[in-house]
């Protein structure tokens, strides 16, 4: 099946790259918004981002207007309605994610693929709502979507060969270089990623070493480009945090197990860059 039109629902940070990465590969792109004050600051990141990209170079200032004027805002779910292919990037619900394969399975025709950008949620149990559960699969973006070249891809027991054959086209022409893993609670990165976090939230927590030795350590030793906990400020503590009680409800393994420091700073707001405070102080 031929993707002419892409819908994104969500325009936060996952969302608005999402909708930029498909936009700047020439797609007709059409994202919902629940208001238009999440939709116009959506937008207003796609610019900027795509600003920095004309500063930078990487991207010519006729491109950025051409992608610019394939992209179409709306807080009308409605509007999606023509899409070949639609992209959930809402806030990691499964409620409310349920909310929204109901309302796009209703909605569009019956050959479109529902894919959602969830990072640890059941890709499963979103297709259990729909009546085209060979049409659902993960498609899992990484931050910031424009530039990370990694796609990753989220097949459930349900999802045909011709949707992922589909989805790899898709994945090929936004230029990502794709992997695939099975509908299992972190997929692959962050089944990785999240126990490694939270023995540096632990090392700290014990106070093994400074917060300082231990990104050093790691960006030194192992040629890491960013220490766990700078990473963690830039990921977000509180997805972090999300993602593994979403493992650790499924495995029940003491490795997935948030460390209370963990907890504690999300509770106090420390959330990382996005809060200006997290391991780290980026209020200046």
């Amino acid at each position: 099946m031929e993707i002419r039109k892409v819908g994104v629902v969500g325009c936060g940070l996952m969302g608005a790259g999402i909708v930029e990465t498909c936009a700047r590969a020439g797609y007709q792109v059409t994202v919902r918004e629940v208001n238009q004050e999440l939709l116009d600051r959506g937008l207003a990141r796609i610019q900027r981002s795509m600003e920095r990209g004309v500063k930078k170079t990487k991207l010519l200032a006729e491109d950025r207007d051409a992608a610019w004027a394939r992209i179409h805002g709306t807080t009308d779910i409605k509007d999606l309605a023509g899409c070949d292919l639609v992209i959930e990037a809402i806030i990691e619900n499964m409620e409310l994610k349920k909310k929204v394969f109901r309302e796009l399975d209703e909605l569009l025709a019956p050959h479109v693929i529902i894919a959602s950008n969830t990072s640890s949620l059941c890709i499963t149990e979103m297709a259990s709502v729909t009546k085209r559960g060979d049409k659902v699969l993960g498609m899992h973006f990484f931050n910031p979507v424009p530039v990370m070249p990694l796609l990753e891809f989220v097949r459930t027991i349900l999802t045909s060969d011709e949707t992922m054959a589909t989805a790899r086209e898709f994945g090929a022409s936004l230029g990502k270089t794709m992997v695939t893993a099975k509908d299992t609670p972190g997929f692959i990165v962050n089944l990785l990623l999240i126990p490694y976090i939270l023995d540096a939230v632990r090392m700290v927590e014990n106070e093994l070493a400074t917060r300082e030795d231990i990104d050093t350590a790691i960006k030194l030793g192992l040629n890491h480009p960013m220490g766990p906990l700078t990473l963690l400020d830039f990921v977000g503590l509180d997805t972090c945090l999300f993602i593994a009680d979403a493992m650790f409800d499924e495995f029940k393994d003491p490795k997935y197990a948030a460390p209370p420091l963990l907890r504690r700073m999300v509770l106090a707001g420390y959330l990382g860059r996005k809060s200006g405070k997290g391991f780290y102080d980026y209020s200046k």
